[in-house]
């Protein structure tokens, strides 16, 4: 299993890049960044002061949408990143959410996000596509060939997404870590995409979630739980969405949408923050399902399990007041269980 970690553009931005340095030195693979330029800094610019600090973590967004940036502009930035650094970029793409509604926007529909995904893997890699009534190509980025350069993930929860997912996207994105849920997503994108005649094996999988580490006492789980709950009510902004079309009819799991009863709003202006008043509504029991928290012990025992289900990358977001004494304890002990060495004499 890949390690990857995700980011704030939180000024100031060379703090933003000397963490992605640190997260390589301990063995990341992925350096990923939230993308809201209203709420925080651009992050394109950030992607290329990580790459130009680093060797070998691949860098993007978590996650882009259709919606903020226009399609060729954004392919045009991954090309160029992957011309200046080499074939280190990585497009996590969903439909919206902060970026689209602090302009007062709403997330894009499906069928703009099928579009845009095909777009934008053409162009940023070297291909010819029909985009705006005209085909278009960047001729100074080569071909890469059946082995894209810049792969698109797509982030997703319910089943017309994920169905999507499966369908087009080179990766699948989950944005909690609850082994049942990653188990039903899964599952979903797989049977999309053999019903579309890909191989589902193709498809890699990332689950992105807060991990926070702790001396495995009671009180420092609380803690831990109080700097993670405002991923829970991140979560509740899709989560809605998602209760307005399905309702309760059984296509989404209750396991993942019955906890927003007692949401009540949200406020962009705490988004992503430890802290969030308007995360009160989430009960412990969701965070510690949606994240990984207590002992190293404790999140390797959860590596594991979502490793078992297919899982190919845990993606650790990393907003909390514990970054460097997580980063350090998954290189130290996580990582080495979850991506072991092979032995020097047989």
């Amino acid at each position: 299993m890949d390690l990857g970690v995700v980011l704030q553009c939180t000024p100031p931005a060379a703090r933003v890049v000397e963490l992605a340095r640190k997260a390589e030195t301990y063995g990341f693979s992925h350096v990923w960044t939230f993308d809201s330029h209203v709420l925080w800094e651009e992050p394109y610019v950030i992607h290329s002061a990580i790459l130009g600090a680093t060797r070998t973590v691949v860098v993007g967004p978590m996650v882009t949408n259709p919606a903020t940036r226009e399609w060729s502009v954004t392919a045009s930035t991954y090309a160029t990143l992957n011309e200046l650094y080499g074939p280190r970029t990585i497009c996590g793409i969903g439909r919206g959410d902060s970026a689209v509604r602090t302009l007062s926007g709403r997330p894009t529909t499906l069928a703009t996000l099928r579009e845009a995904v095909h777009v934008i893997r053409e162009l940023a890699n070297g291909r010819a596509v029909e985009h705006r009534g005209q085909t278009l190509r960047l001729p100074w980025a080569p071909v890469t060939g059946p082995t894209n350069a810049t792969q698109v993930w797509v982030a997703a929860y319910g089943p017309k997404a994920l169905q999507l997912t499966g369908e087009v996207a080179d990766g699948f994105i989950l944005q909690l870590a609850d082994p049942d849920i990653a188990a039903w997503t899964i599952g979903s994108v797989r049977r999309a995409a053999e019903a579309a005649g890909r191989d589902p094996a193709s498809i890699r999988i990332c689950v992105a979630a807060p991990a926070y580490v702790t001396d495995g006492s009671e009180t420092e789980l609380a803690h831990a739980r109080e700097q993670c709950r405002w991923f829970g009510g991140m979560v509740g902004n899709h989560v809605a969405d998602l209760v307005a079309r399905y309702g309760d009819d059984g296509s989404v799991p209750a396991a993942l949408t019955d906890y927003i009863a007692g949401r009540q709003g949200y406020d962009y202006n705490e988004h992503g923050r430890a802290g969030n008043r308007h995360a009160d509504f989430v009960p412990d029991a969701i965070v510690d399902r949606f994240c990984v928290l207590g002992s190293p012990a404790q999140h390797v025992e959860r590596l594991q399990q979502l490793q078992e289900l297919g899982v190919d990358q845990f993606a650790v977001y990393l907003q909390h007041d514990a970054k460097d004494r997580t980063l350090s304890a998954y290189g130290d002990v996580v990582l080495p269980a979850v991506r072991p060495s092979g032995a020097a004499l047989g």
